[in-house]
């Protein structure tokens, strides 16, 4: 085969048959070492160094291999495999790996006794279905609006992220935040949950807005600070001189003519305003010690924030365009585009709108709402670094409480299902016949690096680990590891719980791409001409 591809193209390299095989597994374990210590509560941290000196400390996987220069081909697919399954499901980045550098293991010693790579790979393929039943099994149905079953899991998926109290404070906000935003018979829309960082005070004040934080403020010095029981107005309409599109020019024969001119426009501006000014005038008559706020996704003009200021509104200009449909579910009303729709009808209501100053920076919070389907997690901490760490751990665990309510069904962690799927593939290799059963038996296998890779990092013997868990479940019991004392526990008394789809979509994964990863038998480094005369085997750079 390499031959007759150097007879197509001289220059390329190549590498072929047991080589290509071996530069493949060995680019698959690497990996599987690098993030093996991320696994579990109790895995070690990664620093990650760019080229300019900025410094990142994480234990995620998805931030890891995301950032990483992986150059081996290899490794890179696994890598985007694996970032494929977060993006899907929200976690299981570090298992995938793991999985796939142990399918890739537990092949080699066929390999070496002469075991065909299609023979392995069709037994991976009859033991992934085997996992996959025996995940439908093993899954456990669950009453999703439970509270303290949402709170475990989310605690779970924490864990694995942040270390210390603020995984308890963070597991409540959470929590918290996915049920703010859920409506009945309708699926859950994460976007609805805005998280806003603050570099400010420490990471354990953090907190859960029932309402929306606005990254900006007022314009004018005069305008309220503070607005108790305000009607919100939430529109787009241009409160400023609009500019024609086409340049065009404009001829006056006399300076009242240029006046006029001017007049008009403002007039037209002004016009706006003060219906404005009138709705403002109506509603607050009939409620008193109610205020007015107007958040424009258009622009203001000072002429314009000048006549709000007077009238104590608290007017907002440029607000984001993702932020106008959160501010009509958190507070209720409907968006303007037209100050001819202006009835009382159209206005929300929030019990409190205030502004706070933050350096150079304003913010602008909105809470007290009434039944809002809308919400903001404000990230707080001395240091950039902190905040990002948090705005990490709060995604995947938004992520998990989500597939919690979405699946109703939950897996027991702790290795759990791993030690289940080993006992069962284990049995299942009896009954299938031929070849195949060494694939199988060689996932079988691979099922454990999942419970031993969380022994390793707790400090525990893993041997010893693995052999307690298999006892207990073949005494009848679902057990998962404590990672305290290196003994079995119950899963479902410690609340430790994993989500079914994280681990269905793993299962998929990890299986197609260490089938496809077994059955590359030539690496061709080649691509096509970029300089030089064709044929003369000018390699690109960008191929390296």
């Amino acid at each position: 085969m390499a031959s007759a591809l150097q007879s197509v193209s001289p220059s390329a390299e190549i590498a072929g048959g047991d080589q290509a095989l071996s530069m493949n597994i060995a680019a698959a374990k690497g990996l599987q070492n690098v993030v093996k210590t991320n696994l579990g509560p109790r895995g070690t941290l990664k620093m990650l160094v760019s080229g300019g000196g900025d410094i990142k400390v994480t234990k995620d996987g998805k931030v890891l291999l995301s950032e990483m220069q992986i150059q081996h081909p290899t490794a890179a697919l696994i890598a985007r495999a694996a970032t494929a399954q977060d993006d899907i499901t929200g976690d299981g980045t570090t298992s995938s790996v793991l999985m796939i550098g142990e399918l890739l293991s537990q092949a080699v010693p066929f390999l070496n006794e002469g075991v065909h790579s299609r023979v392995i790979s069709e037994g991976f393929g009859l033991a992934r279905d085997k996992a996959l039943q025996v995940l439908e099994a093993f899954k456990i149905k669950k009453d999703t609006t439970d509270r303290e079953l949402l709170t475990s899991v989310a605690r779970t998926a924490l864990a694995s992220k942040l270390q210390g109290p603020i995984v308890e404070i963070l597991t409540q906000i959470v929590v918290d935040s996915v049920l703010t935003i859920r409506r009945d018979n309708k699926p859950i829309d994460l976007f609805m949950v805005e998280i806003m960082a603050m570099q400010h005070k420490s990471a354990a004040d953090t907190r859960l807005v029932k309402g929306l934080v606005l990254d900006h403020g007022s314009r004018h010095p005069d305008m309220p600070n503070k607005v108790d029981n305000a009607f919100v107005l939430t529109c787009n309409v241009n409160f400023e001189y609009e500019k024609p599109d086409e340049k065009t020019t404009v001829a006056y024969s006399s300076v009242a003519q240029r006046e006029r001119m001017v007049e008009a426009e403002h007039k037209l501006t002004d016009d706006r305003v003060r219906r404005v000014i009138e709705l403002k005038r109506k509603v607050c008559s009939e409620k008193k010690g109610s205020g007015f706020v107007v958040i424009n996704q258009g622009g203001i003009d000072p002429m314009a924030l000048d006549m709000f200021a007077k009238e104590g509104i608290l007017a907002l200009r440029r607000a984001k365009r993702r932020n106008m449909e959160r501010l009509t579910l958190a507070c209720g009303g409907t968006q303007v585009n037209y100050v001819e729709d202006l009835t009382p009808q159209v206005l929300g209501f929030a019990g409190v709108v205030y502004q706070q100053t933050l350096g150079e920076d304003k913010f602008t919070f909105v809470e007290e709402v009434e039944n809002p389907f809308s919400c903001t997690i404000l990230i707080k901490g001395p240091n950039a670094h902190t905040i990002s760490q948090i705005k990490d751990a709060i995604r995947d665990g938004v992520r998990a409480v989500k597939n919690t309510i979405e699946d109703g069904h939950v897996v027991p962690g702790g290795g759990a299902f791993e030690i289940a799927a080993h006992a069962a593939l284990t049995e299942y290799t009896k009954e299938v016949q031929g070849r195949q059963k060494v694939g199988v038996k060689a996932f079988a296998e691979a099922m454990l690096v999942i419970p031993k890779v969380l022994a390793e990092n707790s400090g525990l013997d893993a041997r010893d680990a693995i052999i307690s868990l298999q006892d207990g479940h073949t005494a009848g019991h679902v057990v998962g590891l404590d990672l305290e004392t290196g003994e079995p526990m119950d899963p479902e008394l410690t609340g430790v719980w994993d989500n079914y789809r994280v681990k269905r979509q793993m299962l998929h994964s990890v299986s197609v791409v260490a089938e496809q990863i077994l059955l590359v038998d030539v690496i061709v480094k080649a691509g096509k001409q970029q300089r030089g005369a064709p044929g003369d085997g000018a390699m690109p750079d960008a191929m390296e």
